[in-house]
């Protein structure tokens, strides 16, 4: 497996090609320029020890110089050998509703953006844990499988918006077992889901969800997004309104998530403006028993960059020592 430490170097090797075209295009000129002073074939017996070969001989040499040097710049790498890596930690599935509700201004800037901010400090402070992201609004979708790549889980988080999902409605149960079948297959003692979401459930039977995932051992947690007397939705710079014209207002159901945190062997948080929730629930999860995760790795990378730094060298000095002129023997020979 061949690794590239600065890849952006690479770009430079676009520049070969324009090497020779713009070597030819000054041949071209200089031909010109020539053919000013009289017959080509009088010029070139004047200057007999001018090669034009050579020019092409030497530009061969530096673009392969040049292309060595680019190679050893990026510093090319070799995973020098597989070791498999054993984790201990637990497996999370946090999921987010992003329904139009969530555009309310209970929080700032707004509920999902503010749940967004508290994931990603949450991901700052995992270790070895395996975590997942499942969005959710009238159906459900896995944004990003089960990872211990935390680089990737903040941009697939980055990238969530009320747009992530088509349809519109706040589907929790079916959010739930959708969670369910993205645990990985190693996974059977410490695994949680973590659904933050203002409670509004207009699709299905969230509490029968969390009862059955806590019977396979799934621990159900919840936490609360919004406030009981509710806030408009603001959305293309007006507020949402129903199909009469009334303003609709969002407020956070504490029941529903209480009774699914209840069922799910789980419990309910609600999320303030300082302190979101999320870190009293993984601290209760951290008390399970860690799950062993195993998976293989290239370790130790040999760095390559020297070899090619060397032939770059070589090609180099190569272009030097040719030069433009024809050989001596070649001269009395004419």
């Amino acid at each position: 497996m061949i690794n590239f430490a600065q890849a952006q170097y690479l770009l430079l090797l676009f520049l070969i090609p324009f090497f020779f075209l713009i070597y030819a295009v000054v041949l071209r000129f200089r031909q010109r320029r020539i053919r000013k002073f009289g017959d080509e074939a009088l010029v070139a017996r004047l200057m007999p020890s001018y090669a034009k070969a050579k020019g092409w001989l030497r530009l061969t040499f530096f673009a392969i110089g040049f292309f060595f040097f680019v190679i050893g710049l990026s510093r090319p790498q070799i995973g020098a050998k597989l070791k498999e890596h054993e984790t201990r930690g637990a497996e999370i599935m946090i999921v987010l509703d992003v329904s139009n509700s969530m555009l309310a201004e209970d929080y700032s800037p707004n509920r999902l953006e503010r749940a967004k901010l508290a994931i990603s400090r949450l991901v700052d402070k995992l270790r070895d844990d395996r975590i997942g992201l499942i969005v959710f609004a009238g159906n459900s979708f896995v944004q990003l499988p089960i990872t211990t790549d935390y680089v990737s889980a903040k941009m697939f988080l980055g990238s969530i918006s009320t747009n992530s999902v088509p349809v519109q409605g706040t589907a929790i149960g079916e959010a739930i077992n959708t969670a369910m079948r993205s645990f990985s297959v190693q996974s059977e003692k410490s695994r949680a889901i973590i659904i933050i979401t203002d409670g509004e459930n207009h699709e299905d039977d969230p509490v029968a969800a969390a009862k059955t995932a806590a019977e396979m051992g799934v621990r159900v947690f919840t936490i609360g997004v919004g406030s009981p007397e509710g806030k408009p939705i603001p959305m293309d710079g007006e507020l949402l309104k129903d199909k009469d014209g009334n303003i609709v207002v969002t407020r956070l159901d504490e029941k529903v998530l209480q009774d699914v945190a209840a069922a799910g062997n789980g419990v309910y948080v609600r999320a303030g403006n300082s302190e979101f929730g999320l870190n009293p629930i993984i601290d209760d999860i951290k008390k399970m028993e860690d799950e062993r995760y195993s998976s293989v790795v290239f370790e130790e990378y040999d760095e390559q960059f020297m070899y090619f730094l060397a032939f770059a060298f070589f090609f180099f000095v190569l272009e030097m020592l040719v030069g433009d002129r024809r050989s001596k023997k070649h001269l009395f020979n004419r």
